[in-house]
Parts: structure tokens; C-alpha cells; sequence
């Protein structure tokens, strides 16, 4: 965190590059991270990276696709709901999006480092991100991207407006099938 609340994105990659070192020397043979956030440092760690990775935006993308969602919600940390992972992957693939305003994003981002990442899901919370989302619908949105991994801690779909796309779980179902 670190690197990434001082913004040094090439900090973020030569621990990405390091820990891909890692794990090149363990047998895999390919790498995955489910934070979203980092992937911001995917273009200064893909050319050096020892082995591939699949990106997470780009696998939600096509999920997105897939599904012919045409503008998606960006849910996430500040940084993620700020940066360029979601926004450039999306316009790649023709699809638009939207993010909550910057009083929701610092409540998104302080629900999910001082509640969600602890494993506290308060329903004043819960029904704060469902606000968001119903806020997503009526700025047209199709689909709402849960870009943390913590999020699907307190956004359901059976309790969401919009259907969600869970990236971690999205990533997980893409990893298995890159393995097979």
C-alpha cells in the first residue's frame, strides 16, 4: 500500500516483477493477482515479467462483453475508482462507465480498508453500497464491476439493482480454464 498511496506505480511492479521471480522458481506457469488496484502497474511489468499474466480488467471486460453490458459501475478502492484500470480496458471494448462521486468513493475506499478488509459488514454499510449502485442504474448503467476483492463481502447480487461483476471471481473462473 505503500507504493500505491504514493503513487509510485514502478515501486507496485518491482514488487509484481519479484514476486513473479518467486513463482517462476516454484513451477508456474502463469500469474494472476486478484487486486484490482495493482494492475495499474501491468504496463511497466508485462514486457519484463518472466511469465504471463492475465489481467483482471481485461478478464471482466470480457465478461462484459460477453453480456452485451454497454456502461459499467466501478466499484473499488480510491485508487481503483480513480485510475486507469477499468476506464481504458472498458473504452478498448466499447463500453462505457461510470464512478460514484468523490464523497461516495472516500466512504467506498474507508468501508473497505477499515471495515471489509477486518471482516466487519455493518448494514448501515451495506445499504450504503446499495445507494451507490441504484445510483449507477439511474446514471444508465447496466452493470456494476466489484473491482476489491473484498467487496462481494457486503454486495450480493440477489440484493443488487444491477448485476454485479465479481472480479475476483471472474479472474479465479479464467485462471482455471487458462490452466485446463
Amino acid at each position: 500500500m505503500k507504493f500505491i498511496v504514493e503513487g509510485d506505480w514502478e515501486g507496485v511492479a518491482e514488487l509484481m516483477l519479484s514476486s513473479a521471480e518467486k513463482l517462476k522458481k516454484t513451477g508456474a506457469d502463469f500469474l494472476i493477482s486478484p487486486d484490482n488496484t495493482i494492475h495499474q502497474s501491468f504496463p511497466l511489468v508485462n514486457e519484463r515479467s518472466p511469465l504471463p499474466w492475465l489481467h483482471i480488467g481485461r478478464e471482466v471486460a470480457k465478461i462484459a462483453k460477453t453480456n452485451n453490458f454497454r456502461k459499467a459501475g466501478i466499484l473499488g478502492t480510491k485508487f481503483l475508482m480513480e485510475g486507469p484500470v477499468y476506464p481504458e480496458i472498458l473504452s478498448e471494448n466499447s463500453i462505457s462507465f461510470s464512478t460514484p462521486d468523490i464523497v461516495q468513493r472516500l466512504r467506498i475506499n474507508d468501508i473497505i480498508f477499515n471495515e471489509l478488509v477486518y471482516g466487519i459488514i455493518k448494514q448501515g454499510s451495506k445499504e450504503f453500497f446499495m445507494e451507490v449502485i441504484d445510483e449507477l442504474k439511474t446514471k444508465a448503467c447496466d452493470c456494476v464491476i466489484l473491482g476489491c476483492t473484498e467487496i462481494p463481502l457486503i454486495v450480493l447480487q440477489e440484493d443488487s439493482s444491477l448485476p454485479v461483476l465479481d472480479s475476483t471471481r471472474i479472474l479465479a473462473r479464467a485462471a482455471l480454464n487458462y490452466a485446463l
